[in-house]
């Protein structure tokens, strides 16, 4: 349509001459005039269509983001951008490192790991091999589906538990040798210390005698499609499918699945499993088989022999994921596609929960992987429940974006898909602003998302799609207040609606109080922006640079974004993908007109502070902890707000904590210089730390026990490096600073009061009389040295304490004569 509507503007105007000429050379009759009436009239409503659209594309259309970014850096020094690009790599090297915080959880066992612990563990072994007078429990159905060797011999001694004499014509191979070889078809890894080159020979004999399988998932897949050598079932019931009564007090403490023998009692729906295969990949399942084989019920199906039949309440694990499960248990991936959609499986309470706040007749993708996902909680399965995040991840968009955040902030969902969430709307901000999903967001969330530094959207649209918020909730305010006792009558304020004209400014202003607050106005682009006038005029926002001059409201932004000038307040810019980009096209720009000398002065001004706490830490130096008795600490521990880990893997946590440190985007951290390099340190430091409490399945809370391990592991000190910012554990030194000079104080206690006494003086300007008392006495690290540089006063403070001795010093004030009053100890 709009192809068709395009095509006269497309015309030269010689073909449009042409066309014209054609048109007077031929009469026109009554037929080509009603032609053409229609063809005007068709053209009429393809213009207005055409009209409409272009109003819809430059309302939608975004501002040109680097035009403006690039007209404010126009009027800026060589010195100035390069500050702001430094600005912007700092946050773009902590972006990362926060997003691999973020992305950071526990790593779920794989199908070889599984594998591996059932072949050393021997559970749910149904033969012995006998190789050289040494017994091998093993699984039927995994070496027969792994390896046509066994495959035939085992079909030779079918009874359960039977044993079963291997003879190998390949010689040379040792018990040690065939433990490895029966790992390998379980795991498919060859390793070990019976595995060596000189076996090379001998192992390709033995592959064809064994035959060399498939892959593992390959193997397992086949062995699950094909049903052989099935020993459980898995049957899915409901209250009306007639089955036993659950086994009082159920299983974990909640009547969730029974047990039924005998092969009287049938199902719509079975699905044939392998009893080691599933319950090596769940825990639940462990325990289920295992308090069966307590029970007896095991010999009774093997008396009969049937299968074990495990039945599971439909109402809790719907039918229509059984097939995913099964999928997922044996091949370690979750395929949404094995969903039986259409199958009359009853809803469960999750499932109508979503189609009502949905609104949808059907459940999305999005939806079936959220209740899979606790149904992989509930089996203690991690390989399903993390598959189930990447899918709710894979497919998140603008308009499950709500439904996902909502659910994952529940007790029952994801941490880490609600991090994903949050994430992707920073992200994706600038399009959600634009959406009406915008308006059903949360304050709580705006406001998160507004406080990001990641935010991926300019500021102009941050303040339009702010006040747009704030007009909605306006509106709904005055709609739940309005007096009619009819709602949506033709006179309610519902029906016919609220103006924006209508509005109330002042109470506009106080709903959006805290929300205005976040947004950095000082860094709305382009200057004269009429969004940014038009919410001055209304009150919303105060103008940073309505008193000012030209020149003094350049100084302003120049400081608001860099830091560098005092007239400004500094706003640390966000990392906005068109600013950074655009600053550093600009940068080269100016670097390669010839303005290179003046960048390369200011970065070596920058990076000469000697770095002397570097030094300390390629030091075998300990610091004493400060306390040596019973723990101390402010956080209540009893009542379980911060777990606490063994001692082992607090070690492993510190030695996972010091690999992180020494990767190359936190070693990129520590050396790039910016405005704040003490926040940057500590912001850095704290995403690491982060990062290891989620790989190692603690909550964020954790953290606290890495920050402050001496009142929680007193019996000896733990050596570890810091970041390689020194300003990154600047709590910890002040503390421990502070008390090693309480302690100081005790062996030497100082004088009350320490005076520098100048000679009296008429000049009392150039001459003035300092004290200093002992109450004035503060650290290093805040002092004034400290604020200027970190480093050196931090690095004084890491000595061991000095020998102190009094010494008498004569002090030469400038006027030739001598003054004996002042007493230091050095």
């Amino acid at each position: 349509m709009g192809a068709h509507a395009s095509i006269p503007d497309r015309l030269q105007p010689s073909s449009r001459s042409a066309l014209s000429r054609a048109s007077h050379a031929y009469p026109v009759t009554e037929a080509s005039e009603n032609g053409a009436k229609e063809k005007k009239k068709k053209s009429s409503k393809f213009a207005t269509l055409r009209k409409k659209l272009i109003r819809v594309r430059r309302h939608s259309r975004s501002l040109d983001h680097g035009k403006v970014i690039r007209e404010l850096l126009s009027s800026w020094s060589v010195q100035d951008v390069t500050s702001l690009v430094q600005e912007y790599e700092a946050t773009a090297a902590l972006k990362e490192l926060a997003l691999a915080a973020s992305l950071a959880r526990p790593s779920a066992h794989s199908l070889r790991y599984d594998l591996s612990r059932l072949y050393d563990c021997k559970f749910c072994t149904d033969v012995d091999l006998i190789f050289k007078n040494n017994c091998f429990p093993a699984h039927r159905a995994i070496l027969s589906a792994r390896s046509p060797f066994f495959k035939g011999l085992l079909s030779r001694y079918p009874e359960f538990g039977a044993q079963v004499p291997v003879r190998l014509k390949t010689p040379g191979v040792d018990v040690g040798l065939f433990s490895a070889l029966l790992r390998y078809l379980y795991t498919d890894e060859l390793g070990g210390d019976d595995v060596t080159l000189e076996n090379n020979e001998l192992l390709g004999r033995l592959a064809g005698e064994f035959g060399v399988p498939n892959v593992l998932e390959h193997d397992m897949k086949l062995l699950l499609d094909s049903t052989e050598l099935i020993d459980a079932v898995m049957v899915f019931a409901s209250d009306s499918d007639h089955c036993d009564p659950i086994p009082q007090g159920g299983f974990d403490g909640q009547a969730m699945t029974q047990s039924m023998h005998g092969p009287q009692r049938t199902s719509r729906f079975e699905f044939p499993c392998h009893k080691a295969i599933i319950a090596s990949r769940s825990p639940f399942f462990r325990n289920l088989i295992n308090r069966r084989a307590k029970s007896g019920e095991e010999l009774t199906e093997r008396a009969l022999r049937t299968p074990s039949r495990i039945v599971l309440d439909e109402s809790v694990i719907p039918r229509r994921y059984a097939r995913v499960l099964l999928t997922a248990l044996y091949q370690d991936t979750v395929d949404m596609s094995c969903v039986l959609r259409g199958s009359p499986s009853m809803c469960s309470l999750s499932e109508i929960q979503a189609m009502v706040s949905t609104g949808r007749c059907q459940m999305t993708v999005v939806d079936e992987a959220m209740e899979l996902y606790q149904i992989g909680q509930f089996l203690d399965s991690q390989v399903i429940a993390q598959g189930c995040e990447d899918i709710i991840i894979d497919n998140l968009t603008p308009e499950c974006l709500i439904n996902v955040l909502t659910w994952s902030a529940e007790p029952h969902g994801s941490k880490w898909v609600h991090r994903q969430a949050k994430a992707y709307l920073t992200d994706e901000f600038l399009q959600i602003s634009h959406s009406p999903m915008l308006l059903d967001l949360s304050k709580d969330y705006l406001k998160e998302a507004l406080t990001s530094d990641f935010l991926q959207c300019g500021e102009q649209d941050v303040l339009a799609c702010v006040i747009r918020w704030g007009e909605h909730q306006l509106i709904k305010r005055i709609e739940e207040r309005e007096p009619n006792l009819l709602s949506h009558t033709a006179h309610s304020v519902a029906k016919k609606g609220v103006k924006k004209r209508d509005l109330n400014d002042a109470e506009l202003r106080q709903l959006l109080l805290e929300v205005l607050a976040m947004v950095r106005v000082e860094h709305v682009l382009p200057t004269n922006s009429e969004l940014l006038a038009t919410a001055v005029k209304r009150g919303l926002v105060e103008s940073p640079t309505s008193s000012l001059s030209h020149e003094d409201a350049v100084m302003h932004r120049i400081g608001a974004w860099t830091g560098l000038t005092d007239r400004g307040v500094f706003l640390k810019p966000r990392l906005f993908t068109p600013y950074y980009e655009e600053a550093k096209n600009t940068l080269e720009e100016m670097l390669s007109q010839g303005h290179d000398s003046n960048s390369r002065v200011r970065a070596i001004h920058m990076s000469a502070i000697p770095d002397t706490l570097y030094m300390l830490e390629e030091r075998d130096v300990q610091l004493p902890l400060p306390y040596s008795g019973s723990p101390v600490s402010t956080v209540d521990i009893i009542a379980g707000t911060i777990p606490v880990p063994d001692r082992t893997t607090f070690v492993k946590m510190l030695e996972r904590e010091q690999e992180l440190m020494q990767g190359k985007v936190a070693q990129k951290v520590g050396s790039l210089p910016c405005c704040d390099k003490r926040s940057l340190a500590i912001n850095a430091s704290l995403s690491l730390q982060l990062r290891v409490v989620r790989e190692f399945g603690l909550p964020d809370s954790a953290v606290e026990v890495l920050q402050n391990s001496q009142y929680y592991y007193t019996s000896g000190s733990h050596r570890r490096r810091h970041f390689h910012h020194p300003a990154c554990r600047q709590p910890q030194l002040q503390q421990q600073q502070q008390q090693q000079q309480q302690q100081q104080q005790q062996q030497y206690p100082p004088p009350q009061h320490l005076q520098l006494r100048f000679q009296d003086s008429p000049d009392r300007n150039l001459r003035p009389r300092l004290s200093y008392s002992a109450a004035e006495h503060e650290p290093c690290s805040s002092s004034a040295l400290s604020d200027v540089m970190p480093d050196i006063a931090m690095a004084t403070a890491m000595l061991s304490p000095v020998h102190m001795h009094e010494e008498t010093m004569e002090l030469d004030i400038g006027d030739g004569s001598m003054e004996r009053h002042a007493t230091l100890y050095i």
